[in-house]
């Protein structure tokens, strides 16, 4: 048996956790900052890495305590690389090394967004799901939107990861903060735009789908080779399935400014203020109906991109199942929609649960673990990587 402790400090959650084999999770502690950072509708990195340093020890030490284990009897200390906030990274980074350089343990480094993947297999272990591959991996959070080919090679202990798609923009996460912001509701976005979007009408508001085209920057520059050559090695690249939010974000600016919808939006903003903790239905009573109608369109338009262009690559590769993992994972309409759009044509689709979707520790653990059979170690010297990629 291999106990891992793992550290994950990326953004706006500090939170410890340890895991067995990969897959028996023992103890799973998060500390939010949401109380921190939503009078300013979203994170302060100054802000982000002082709260990891007042919660990091703390965490660690109730997670070993919920675990029942002692750090002397872990084996292994996992902690997040990147990306991420790179001062709240470090926090993390620094404090792993020196619990493994104390204890005299191995120290596993690992990618964020590995991590949000291996939440879904950790939980389809536990579940007896066999997972097949290739699978198509979606990881849409408040930071991040990306498309992965993921393959478990024969013989290989570590999963393989091939990006095929990206936002080149906002991630899908950070679109919901920031409307959220603009409609004077709460941060987080997404929980509210959720609850809210459920008393409006989705089809009221038409924002136009996303058309992204890119410029082949090889023709812009002179690289010995004539244009046909550039035009056959272009068509042999695989094909890639890119997201972009910053366009229907500013498209609800439009509207509300077109429709004169900023004297609401202040008056919402002053009655909510004055209420410690806002629930929904205090959200309602100051939203008119035209408020409820954009954010339920709002949402819709940010689900049906997602989902289009995920099936789309999954079709394209070739996909046995799908992955869709991430803080936004928790959306009951995009799991909902991806349930019963793709389940008709055999392809299963996997979520974690809703306590694995957000940042959690647990799953830095669980992807720690296949490097820990291979003995995929980090260098000690090694350090927090803010746009860490991940391939492999």
């Amino acid at each position: 048996m291999a106990f891992i402790l793992g550290i994950e400090s990326s953004c706006d959650e500090t939170a410890a956790a340890i895991v067995r084999d990969g897959e028996h999770v023992l103890s799973n502690v998060v500390y939010s900052q949401i109380a921190t950072h939503a009078e300013y509708g979203g994170v302060v990195p100054e802000l982000a890495s002082r709260e990891h340093l007042r919660a990091i020890v703390p965490v660690v030490r109730r997670a070993l305590s919920e675990a029942g284990r002692k750090l002397d009897t872990i084996d292994a200390i996992a902690v997040t690389q990147g990306p991420g906030l790179a001062g709240a990274l470090l926090v993390g980074i620094t404090y792993a090394k020196a619990l493994a350089f104390a204890l005299e343990k191995p120290l596993i480094a690992v990618n964020h967004i590995e991590g949000h993947i291996h939440a879904v297999l950790l939980e389809a272990r536990q579940a007896g799901e066999e997972m097949q591959f290739p699978a198509l991996a979606l990881v849409v959070s408040g930071g991040h939107t990306h498309l992965y080919v993921v393959k478990a090679p024969e013989g290989s202990a570590t999963w393989r990861y091939a990006p095929v798609g990206h936002t080149l923009d906002d991630a899908a996460g950070e679109a919901f903060d920031k409307v959220a912001k603009l409609l004077g509701l709460n941060y987080p976005g997404g929980p509210i735009i959720e609850q809210l979007a459920t008393h409006g009408n989705e089809n009221a508001v038409k924002f136009s789908p996303v058309q992204i085209k890119l410029r082949d920057k090889r023709i812009q520059h002179s690289d010995g080779r004539n244009p046909r050559q550039r035009s056959i090695e272009k068509e042999k690249q695989p094909p890639q399935f890119h997201f972009s939010f910053s366009g229907i974000k500013t498209a609800v600016l439009r509207y509300v400014e077109v429709n004169d919808m900023q004297r609401g939006i202040d008056q919402r903003r002053r009655a909510v203020a004055e209420i410690t903790t806002p629930s929904v239905e205090d959200f309602l009573k100051v939203t008119d109906q035209k408020t409820l109608d954009l954010i339920a369109s709002f949402q819709r338009a940010v689900i049906d991109d997602l989902i289009r262009k995920t099936l789309a690559a999954a079709d394209n590769y070739h996909a046995e199942s799908l992955i869709v993992t991430g803080g936004v994972a928790a959306n009951s309409v995009l799991r909902e929609e991806f349930t019963q759009r793709r389940m008709r044509e055999g392809l299963r689709v996997h979520f974690p649960s809703r306590r694995l979707s957000t940042d959690n520790a647990a799953m830095i653990a669980a992807a720690a673990y296949p490097k820990f059979l291979a003995q995929e170690f980090a260098d000690p010297r090694f350090s927090a990587e803010a746009a860490l990629a991940l391939r492999r």
